[in-house]
């Protein structure tokens, strides 16, 4: 079963905060964020996962980093690779299917999910 392809991809996408990252990375008019903005978005996650679920999200081909070399000191930014945006498509059907058989979800920051830019 580990050579399955579901499983892979549930081994990548399945772990804790990995979602998170990259519905804010999805986000908002800029398509880029800093570290720091992230940290801030996804609340609860601490500096040092954070910084590993990226790495892992590099590494796996969903997003990208890029630094910007004209500020000092250092800055990267972290924004969806192609691969991680053709994935943000999967999740808009999930969705879809999901508003579709009437499931809401209270907890979001919306009053309504259809609302929702996702």
């Amino acid at each position: 079963m580990k050579d399955c392809t579901i499983y892979k991809t549930i081994d990548i996408i399945g772990k804790r905060w990995t979602m998170c990252i990259l519905l804010e990375l999805y986000k908002g008019n800029n398509s880029e964020k800093r570290f720091n903005e992230l940290k801030k978005k996804v609340a609860g996650i601490t500096p040092k996962t954070l910084s590993t679920r990226l790495k892992e999200l590099e590494a796996d081909g969903l997003i990208k980093r890029t630094l910007d070399e004209a500020t000092y000191p250092m800055v990267y930014t972290y924004s969806l690779s192609e691969s991680g945006a053709e994935f943000m498509e999967i999740i808009q059907s999930i969705k879809k299917w999901g508003l579709e058989w009437k499931f809401e979800n209270k907890a979001c920051g919306l009053s309504k999910c259809k609302n929702c830019k996702l």
